[in-house]
């Protein structure tokens, strides 16, 4: 009887070693005392970085993760801040890398699948592809580590930059004399929210981009369209923002939220995404709003009443229109290739009374 013909060969899956540079030999007790911390202490820090929980007898870990956490506990040890502050900065690296990965992943498994004309478009690719994923993933790692620590560094020192910025801004508040603690800069309303001062806050320009008739136009995509067009409004919403000096806070489906200084760069944002998006074919049209005023910055997101605001004037945007609140008006008041029409004032549940007025080029 002829052999039967062996079944078509496939990329065999690749062993995570490769990928995390040592086998997992240590179990977490192993791997605790290794590190010279105590377990609970181990499990706090393992939790931060958002790993599961593993039996006793597992064998998860590997000397990487001693080295990790005898790093991590050493800046409590040193004496460098205390176990709370740690466990944030830890917490901040597991959620910020955690997306990082999911994404960078999805989209090699995209483009994998794109690679073989025959296979149907999936949200979720199959076995085969799959596989080639990770092998090419692994494959490529040692290259796109660097680029990870890199581009760490360089967001770190705008972000330090930004803050030593701020508190230059604030010292020479204290000191002016024409603005004192009950004073309002000219042309600036007493009775306008955003202006109140407050030690813990920073005044940013805030907005936000909104894709218009987003769920009508859901229903019409097949999901692999449905990304791609996701993936090309963040694109281009994030290259604006960031080309004029600003910040994406974060993304969500079908809106984007984006802090700047108050003035001629939020002002070239605002108009640049709305701009750049109603000339995209890819895209539906957007309607962007903006205030200025503080903001409280915690876990890399932007919290307050002027957030508040400037989602609401969104909403109450005309598609590819901006609109801004009086406070974004004053900021403005010296530039001259910009121009604001007022409109009739509203009353906003949980805002108050707000004008908007629209922003465009002159």
């Amino acid at each position: 009887m002829p052999d039967e013909p062996a079944p078509p060969s496939s990329p065999a899956a690749p062993d995570d070693e490769s990928l995390l540079g040592a086998p997992r030999t240590l179990r977490r007790r192993q791997a605790s005392q290794a590190a010279g911390v105590s377990l609970l202490s181990a499990r706090k820090f393992w939790r931060a970085l958002g790993f599961p929980i593993v039996d006793d007898e597992d064998e998860a870990f590997t000397e990487h993760d001693v080295v990790a956490l005898r790093a991590v506990t050493g800046l409590v040890r040193d004496g460098l801040m205390d176990e709370a502050t740690a466990l944030g900065m830890t917490r901040a690296i597991g959620r910020s890398v955690d997306r990082l990965a999911t994404w960078q992943v999805q989209l090699l498994a995209e483009y994998v699948q794109g690679l073989d004309e025959l296979s149907a478009p999936a949200a979720t690719p199959d076995r085969a592809a799959a596989r080639r994923t990770a092998e090419l993933f692994t494959q490529i790692a040692d290259q796109l580590e660097p680029l990870v620590a890199y581009a760490w560094r360089r967001q770190a020192a705008s972000a330090l930059a930004r803050i030593l910025a701020d508190s230059e801004s604030e010292a020479e508040l204290a000191v002016d004399p024409a603005l004192g603690p009950g004073d309002a800069a000219p042309g600036e309303d007493h009775d306008d929210p955003s202006h109140d001062h407050d030690v813990a806050a920073t005044v940013r320009a805030v907005g936000f981009a909104d894709l218009v008739s987003f769920t009508r136009v859901v229903r019409r995509l097949t999901e692999r369209e449905l990304a791609a067009m996701v993936q090309r409004f963040e694109a281009v919403a994030s290259d604006v923002v960031t080309a004029h000096g600003g910040r994406v806070v974060k993304t969500v489906g079908d809106e984007v939220l984006f802090v700047a200084r108050p003035g001629a760069r939020a002002a070239a944002i605002a108009l640049g995404v709305a701009e750049e998006i109603s000339n995209d074919d890819l895209l539906p049209d957007v309607r962007v709003g903006m205030a200025t005023g503080p903001v409280v910055g915690r876990l890399g997101d932007v919290f307050g009443t002027t957030v508040n605001r400037a989602s609401r004037l969104t909403a109450l945007a005309r598609p590819g229109t901006v609109l801004v609140d009086v406070a974004t008006v004053h900021s403005l008041a010296d530039l001259e290739d910009v121009e604001v029409q007022q409109l009739r004032g509203r009353s906003l549940r949980g805002i108050g009374h707000v004008v908007p007025w629209v922003l465009r080029r002159r």
